[in-house]
């Protein structure tokens, strides 16, 4: 919940931090790929960009380990050394990288308001929404336990590092559906892990999970932990959890994918942007535009099919450059 600010009330203990809004010409929140590659075409603009990290600086990749995906890398590049790569980039021209939460937004007027971690108001002609997606989890320990040790919520970034091993893959729709297929093309065994006796994917994703040789579903499992010495080597599981023929079954895994949902992180905007039914920011087509000019969305916050970090560096830059010329368009 956000307080109501009197601008009014000259006593009110808010009317301090109202007086001391600072105006900028560009705001970037959020600092994983889509925010710095935003930031990197802005300072080259000479739109002085001011970026607020946010509450995961360096945004998902920083969870990740291993990167081999990312054009420019080949021998690969850790997450954090990718996203200090291109931090520094950012910062070499010109980009004022802060520490900062936004928590709320008021998108009403012609000039938009940020406030960061509740306090600092920032005035600015354009903002660019870069705050991502988090991944869902479980809640387990040993999902931190084991994060970037055998624990992984993208397939497609991970799944090239088990070739050849066997791995499980929670959750039962389509998301589910397709990072078994996807990684049964890839690793020895996929043990798809189903909560219920049935999948909630499309018929069409059911009936390839199915027919995969490779695949084998677990019905009616829940995850109870995991076990591996410094990396994930098994998995322990619930079967039938709650009913009389409750079991406990134990597998040998190498990964353990969580393939249950993203939340993007778009919370705070909502009152003025359109999202969909997840909350996904909704862009004009082929745009980083959202209804509201002079904002813009980039990356996973507005991305629910790709989710990668080279689509989320290029919308990146499609908002950098949208965000120049709304500003070339306002001032003739």
């Amino acid at each position: 919940m956000f307080k109501a600010l009197n601008l009014n009330d000259t006593n009110s203990p808010n009317a301090k931090q109202v007086a001391e809004a600072e105006k900028v010409k560009c705001l970037i929140i959020g600092s994983g790929p889509a925010g710095f590659t935003a930031a990197i075409y802005a300072a080259r603009a000479n739109l002085s960009p001011v970026m607020f990290e946010g509450l995961q600086p360096g945004g998902q990749l920083t969870t990740t380990t291993e990167v081999e995906n990312f054009p420019g890398y080949p021998k690969g590049i850790t997450g954090p050394e990718l996203m200090e790569d291109l931090k520094a980039q950012a910062v070499r021209f010109g980009t004022d990288v802060r520490w900062g939460i936004a928590t709320k937004v008021d998108f009403s007027g012609p000039i938009h308001k940020v406030w960061i971690d509740d306090q600092k108001i920032i005035e600015s002609e354009v903002v660019i929404i870069a705050t991502g997606a988090t991944a869902k989890y479980l809640g387990l320990d040993d999902e931190k336990k084991y994060a970037g040790s055998g624990v992984s919520a993208c397939a497609t970034c991970d799944g090239f590092f088990y070739r050849g091993k066997d791995i499980a893959v929670v959750g039962g729709g389509d998301t589910a559906a397709e990072e078994a297929i996807y990684l049964a093309g890839l690793v020895n065994k996929v043990y798809l892990i189903v909560r219920r006796n049935e999948l909630r994917a499309s018929k069409v994703m059911q009936d390839r999970v199915l027919h995969t040789k490779n695949i084998e579903v677990l019905w009616e499992h829940q995850t109870k932990g995991l076990f591996g010495d410094g990396v994930v080597e098994g998995a322990v599981l619930w079967k039938k959890k709650g009913t009389p023929e409750e079991e406990e079954v134990r597998i040998q895994i190498d990964g353990f994918f969580l393939a249950i949902g993203h939340q993007p992180n778009s919370d705070f905007v909502k009152a003025y942007l359109d999202t969909d039914e997840v909350g996904y920011i909704r862009t004009i087509p082929g745009s980083s535009k959202t209804k509201v000019p002079g904002v813009f969305a980039c990356g996973d916050v507005q991305d629910s099919i790709y989710r990668q970090a080279v689509t989320a560096a290029g919308s990146g830059c499609m908002a950098a450059i949208d965000a120049e010329r709304y500003l070339s368009e306002r001032h003739g």
